[in-house]
């Protein structure tokens, strides 16, 4: 779903909003009710819901880098005893 900027014309409020493509422009402002509030020109941003591979093949995948490295450490090189 995307998110669009909005900023008012008369009173300078700006808020994100959160849109369907198919839904109608939010023409209202919600801090004066002046009919001033207008879609701005910005780089899109949306939000991804529900599953599908964003959600199954990238959540946790940090975590298994983390457990390999963990299972191998590296020598530091100096000696020490802390493998």
């Amino acid at each position: 779903m995307p998110i669009y900027d909005y900023q008012c014309t008369s009173c300078g409020y700006k808020k994100e909003v959160m849109r369907k493509v198919s839904e109608p422009s939010v023409t209202v402002c919600p801090e004066c009710s002046k009919e001033t509030f207008a879609k701005q020109v910005s780089a899109p941003a949306f939000q991804l819901n529900g599953t599908g591979w964003y959600a199954t093949d990238f959540k946790g995948g940090s975590a298994e880098l983390e457990t390999k490295t963990e299972a191998a450490p590296a020598a530091c090189g100096t000696g020490c005893a802390c493998h």
